[in-house]
């Protein structure tokens, strides 16, 4: 079987979206299976220096939104002109380009631009759009949730058969992460103990609730500083408080090493497709706080304390009394953790394929 998917997410600095990619890639090659990424857009294509080995890359250069503005109307260009013939073409962010011959399997993440309009750009706004016209096409959906499938079942009527759950993998490097040292604290002007979040600084992250919740844990007795690691997103961003941190981005052994120092990981998210962050925090043996959305419920198994996310006093409560979990605690939800592979990952993708060629 001969297989392409979008490339795009690998480009420029590392979203959610391209450690997806880039994680279902290295799972595809450690099943032997090829595979190249077509990445979409005009300059910028060449291939990244980190790609699996073996993956084959191929980049014509053509305007992303171009492309975009054309499939929405009419089914011009077919894939195929871009990725050379393919059997399958995986579309891996939302928007599915129409394909000449080859079968359609697109990766839908959440529906937020459906739920919360009002916390997305204008760009995410249409996949509104977009996303219908690809299943009107007879894309397999592949979900990062099983909450995620149901919701993309009830809103889009896709029969079970198009619909495959490929939950994501955790890189093995969280599972060794040592925690940083003091000297990386100084450098970016960090405490010794704190609490943490990652992920973009955006309304659906819910940053709002946890810094009141901070402002009242820290007013009614000591908590330990609350540290925010990520992209500064989009929306109003966070104004300065006592006892929080703006890092920015970070990646690779220096995000990993912040995580496993912190006394637990903070994800307040109102929604979320999957919440990567919850099993990389537990990997690298660090507690978790998350909000009790259904992806967390999931993704979690029961090994994360979960808050609602409104709940402000509930959070406040939990960074009052957070622990770093006991060895015995540590061990199972490492365990967990280790059970999602990239590899698995791949191989529930690889029945969406087969799904998307009968």
């Amino acid at each position: 079987m001969r297989i392409a998917l979008d490339g795009t997410p690998l480009i420029g600095r590392t979203t959610g979206v391209g450690t997806y990619v880039r994680g279902l890639l290295g799972g595809l090659r450690e099943l032997e299976i090829p595979v190249r990424g077509v990445p979409f857009t005009l300059r910028g294509g060449e291939r990244p220096a980190d790609l699996p080995a073996g993956v084959d890359w191929r980049h014509l250069p053509v305007p992303a939104r171009l492309l975009q503005a054309s499939w929405s109307r009419t089914p011009l260009p077919p894939v195929e002109a871009l990725s050379g013939a393919v059997d399958v073409f995986h579309a891996t962010n939302f928007v599915a380009p129409p394909t000449w011959r080859a079968g359609s399997v697109v990766t839908v993440h959440d529906l937020t631009y459906l739920r919360f309009p009002q916390w997305v750009t204008p760009a995410v706004l249409r996949y509104q759009r977009l996303v219908p016209r690809a299943l009107r096409r007879g894309a397999v959906v592949v979900t990062p949730t099983r909450a995620v499938a149901d919701e993309v079942a009830a809103e889009y009527s896709v029969p079970d058969d198009r619909l495959v759950v490929t939950p994501l993998g955790v890189d093995p490097a969280w599972s060794t992460a040592c925690p940083v040292d003091e000297g990386f604290l100084t450098r970016h002007g960090l405490p010794s103990e704190f609490v943490l979040f990652t992920g973009a600084r955006e309304p659906r992250k819910n940053l709002a609730t946890l810094l009141e919740a901070h402002r009242r844990a820290r007013s009614a007795g000591s908590v330990p500083d609350l540290v925010l690691v990520g992209p500064a997103g989009w929306g109003p961003d966070v104004d300065a408080a006592e006892g929080v941190h703006v890092v920015g981005w970070l990646d690779g052994a220096g995000l990993r090493g912040l995580v496993a120092r912190a006394r637990a990981a903070l994800l307040p998210s109102h929604y979320e497709g999957f919440g990567l962050p919850v099993l990389e925090a537990m990997a690298a043996g660090t507690a978790v706080v998350a909000s009790d959305i259904p992806a967390h419920q999931e993704v979690a198994g029961g090994h994360a304390r979960l808050v609602a996310p409104t709940d402000v006093d509930g959070w406040a409560e939990a960074l009052a009394s957070v622990a770093p979990p006991d060895p015995a605690q540590r061990a199972e939800a490492k365990a967990w953790a280790a059970g999602h592979t990239w590899k698995a990952c791949a191989e529930a993708t690889v029945r969406a394929y087969r799904a998307a060629t009968r």
